[in-house]
């Protein structure tokens, strides 16, 4: 993975999509602007203790999907990354912090409804449109 990734990663604003699923295959899928790629292989994410955070706790293992439109549906831009919990926090200063940072961004009410932040591993990237290119062809 590259710095390119992050880069593109991080771009603001984006369309992005969080899906998840329970143990019982039951899936959940979420909206998500908070989701930042902090190195190659790290991901950090704020949840409310809502479906997606309960999805999580049962299976780690989610997708996440970043769209940029483009003229036609092969013009579109964006990537697949797939993801693995590797540990989240409810309490305590890496939280507090996270939250303090998001007040600024979102406002003070909506960083309120903020109750866990995860962390993800990444496990694998794929093109939004996989013709068997990597995933540069798509950025």
């Amino acid at each position: 993975m590259s710095a390119k990734l992050m880069e593109y990663f991080n771009k603001q604003p984006r369309l992005s999509v969080l899906s998840t699923s329970s143990k019982n295959g039951i899936v959940d899928v979420a909206v998500m602007g908070s989701p930042q790629m902090v190195d190659e292989k790290t991901i950090i994410a704020a949840f409310a203790r809502g479906r997606t955070f309960a999805n999580l706790q049962e299976n780690p293992n989610a997708a996440f999907i970043i769209m940029e439109p483009g003229s036609g549906i092969l013009d579109w831009k964006g990537i697949r990354v797939y993801l693995k919990m590797k540990e989240y926090v409810t309490t305590g200063p890496q939280l507090d912090t996270y939250k303090i940072g998001m007040a600024k961004i979102i406002g003070e009410q909506a960083a309120e409804m903020i109750k866990v932040l995860v962390t993800f591993e990444v496990t694998e990237v794929r093109p939004l449109i996989d013709f068997g290119q990597g995933w540069e062809r798509s950025v």
